[in-house]
């Protein structure tokens, strides 16, 4: 693990020299996108599989690295003479949260459903009340005194 993660490390390493000697005439086009999936992607990418992903919905185990992807993407765009945030980002965050965050909620847990004791009384009230309601109109139909 250790050796992997040496060579990751001077991978992200030579990728950050790269990046920083790119005159700004490169711009933000297709050498930005392939700078920061090389460069930002692949760590994100390894420290992601190291985490369980089961947590991967759960921000406090998220934002460490979701942080240093937003700062890596920026610091890629300012060495390269780029806005930031730009459309290359933006679609580079949506592909990242269609990957890793699709099932997560907007609150950050797990949808689920609630427990019985708490969703039985939603769904029996109303059936109760319909039915009493039903009873109660056709006993008064059919009770025609006192109606004027």
């Amino acid at each position: 693990m250790g050796s992997q993660s040496g060579a990751a490390a001077t991978h992200a390493l030579l990728w950050f020299i790269v990046v920083s000697q790119c005159v700004s005439t490169l711009g933000c086009g297709p050498h930005y996108e392939f700078a920061i999936e090389e460069f930002c992607m692949a760590k994100f990418r390894l420290d992601m599989q190291e985490l369980d992903q089961g947590h991967w919905c759960i921000w406090e185990d998220t934002v460490e690295l979701y942080g240093e992807l937003t700062n890596c993407t920026y610091l890629v765009a300012e060495k390269m003479d780029c806005f930031w945030p730009n459309r290359l980002v933006d679609e580079f965050f949506i592909r990242v949260h269609q990957h890793y965050f699709h099932d997560c909620s907007l609150s950050g847990r797990l949808l689920q459903d609630p427990p019985n004791r708490i969703l039985g009384p939603f769904i029996a009230v109303p059936i109760l009340v319909t039915l009493l309601m039903t009873a109660l109109v056709v006993w008064r139909s059919k009770r025609s005194e006192g109606i004027v």
